[in-house]
């Protein structure tokens, strides 16, 4: 009876060690193979599959010595921000894969099948990784109903009239950028010397804040410098998670750190949401800032259809936005603003013209709502930028079961990889000029310039386009007019041209200016 009971134990540990063996097998090699199988016969190419890591090895050396590198000005981007992707489409054209580990990345750059992509938002979903939604959570993670639910609550809160509301707040912040350099810069001394990295990260700090939660910069400061040591961090320990399986278990200081840092952030804002709420519940209006009107739209949900669990935010939920607001409101924009100003640093004659048309539009006066939206040259040359300094240079999406892609059959388990950079500058998309500077091309809108395909991606497309976007376009617009009201630059003898990606794009060592007082 014992040796028949022990018999059967062994069986079945035999049994389930050898289901394990071969789920690790097909995971690591069989599976792999047969999806490239399956991509070369319909016309891709790429390196051949190896075992567990891929081409992320030879990825990961490209960059850390392309990143040792600085590039001329006038210089492509990609082969420093992506030098991997620059070579497998030099050597294997636009129809090329590679291989994120076991699992297989696919570009996608015909305009068709992007439109396709972005529309079919239940069937290509965004990446999903337990680190990656430390940064990137709330909405611009979530998917299907959930996804659906808050986008509902969320939208209200960046109409027009709502945003009408922020141009105080976004005057205050930058104010006490101008009011900084106005300590620094004047007419009788002369031009000055200055990185407008860290003031324009200050800037967009301060003025998240103030949208936000109602805050100034230095209130939110110790906010601010977590998510940053958050980025940075969950950053590396993604690098080291896709080679090395359950890395991120391990009890290591940098998991830990992960952890703590979270687990404050979350606090921070747990505390401020519960203030507000008190507040609300005691018969207080709503604050006009993005945190009240989120809180306002979904207490009104809640009450609409019935305080319920499938009904509205929970607070879990209400922290995770403010997360994403932080994160992404402050970094979209200080990117904008900080590769705009290099590139009219370069090219005088556009920032003379964009001066020109604000001294127009506002003479000395304080910039107003209206004005910026009337800003056609500042406007012309802010898509200008995004085209060629998006600030995310590549958007992927992954495939969980077979499906067609235009005259594509894409298997389960494939990455679907729109290179956001790479097809903003595609000659075949937008002319032998595509690499240069040229705001005109933007002189009649987006769609004129984009010939109406979907080649023009800095804030995503589709119904999963950035919510914010007009946000970050009015914020740029009011930095940018007060400090062409007041202030001519150019690149300092000292500036290095290195762009670099830290889930954004950019500057590795700063943008250090000549300021000159007008």
């Amino acid at each position: 009876m014992t040796v028949t009971v022990t018999s059967i134990l062994v069986s079945i540990v035999y049994v389930a060690v050898v289901r394990w063996a071969w789920r690790v097998l097909n995971w690591v090699w069989f599976r792999p193979k047969k999806v490239e199988r399956c991509l070369r016969q319909q016309g891709f190419a790429g390196k051949p599959y190896r075992l567990l890591f891929g081409d992320w090895k030879e990825s990961s050396d490209m960059m850390k010595e392309a990143r040792t590198k600085p590039i001329g000005l006038s210089d492509a981007l990609l082969p420093r921000v992506m030098p991997f992707l620059h070579q497998l489409v030099k050597d294997y054209g636009k129809n090329s894969f590679m291989w994120i580990g076991p699992k297989p990345r696919v570009n996608i750059m015909n305009p068709d099948q992007i439109r396709d992509v972005f529309m079919k938002i239940n069937e290509y979903k965004k990446p999903s990784h337990p680190l990656l939604k430390l940064i990137v959570c709330g909405l611009a993670s979530h998917e299907g109903e959930k996804w659906a639910k808050h986008r509902k609550i969320i939208n209200p809160a960046f109409h027009q009239e709502k945003l009408k509301l922020m141009i105080p707040a976004f005057y205050e912040s930058c104010s006490g950028m101008i009011n900084k350099w106005e300590k620094l810069v004047s007419v009788d001394e002369g031009p000055c010397e200055l990185d407008v990295w860290p003031d324009l990260q200050g800037l967009t700090c301060d003025a998240i804040s103030r949208t936000s939660f109602g805050s100034n910069y230095e209130e939110g400061k110790r906010i601010f410098d977590l998510l940053k040591e958050l980025t940075n961090l969950t950053a590396h320990v993604i690098i080291k998670a896709i080679v090395i399986p359950g890395y991120r278990f391990l009890p290591i200081p940098s998991n830990r750190r992960l952890k703590a840092i979270d687990k404050e952030i979350k606090a921070s804002l747990n505390a401020l949401i519960n203030k507000r709420e008190k507040a609300m519940s005691a018969g207080e209006d709503a604050k006009k800032d993005l945190l009240g009107l989120l809180l306002e739209s979904n207490f009104r949900e809640i009450q609409e259809h019935g305080n319920t669990k499938s009904v509205g935010m929970s607070i879990e939920d209400v922290i995770d936005e403010c997360k994403i607001f932080y994160f992404a409101g402050q970094e979209t924009t200080l990117v904008l603003l900080t590769w705009t100003m290099i590139l009219l640093a370069q090219y005088p004659n556009w920032q003379a013209r964009a001066r020109e048309e604000v001294v127009q539009v506002f003479g000395n006066k304080k910039p107003d709502f209206d004005g910026l939206n009337h800003l056609k040259v500042v406007t012309m040359i802010l898509y200008e930028v995004l085209r060629l300094y998006p600030p995310v240079i590549t958007l992927n999406r992954d495939v969980h079961e077979e499906i067609k892609l235009g005259n594509l059959l894409l298997p389960a388990g494939v990455q679907v990889s729109l290179p956001t950079i790479l097809l903003h500058q595609d000659h075949e998309l937008w002319g032998d000029d595509a690499s240069e500077f040229k705001p005109e091309r933007f002189a009649e809108g987006v769609s004129k310039a984009t010939k109406s395909q979907v080649s023009f991606l800095p804030f995503g497309w589709g119904p999963r386009i950035c919510v914010g976007q007009n946000f970050a376009l009015i914020e740029a617009k009011m930095a940018l007019a007060m400090v062409l009201q007041r202030y001519s630059f150019e690149l300092s003898p000292s500036y290095i041209h290195a762009p670099r990606t830290v889930i954004t794009l950019q500057p590795q060592h700063g943008a250090p200016m000549i300021l000159r007082k007008l």
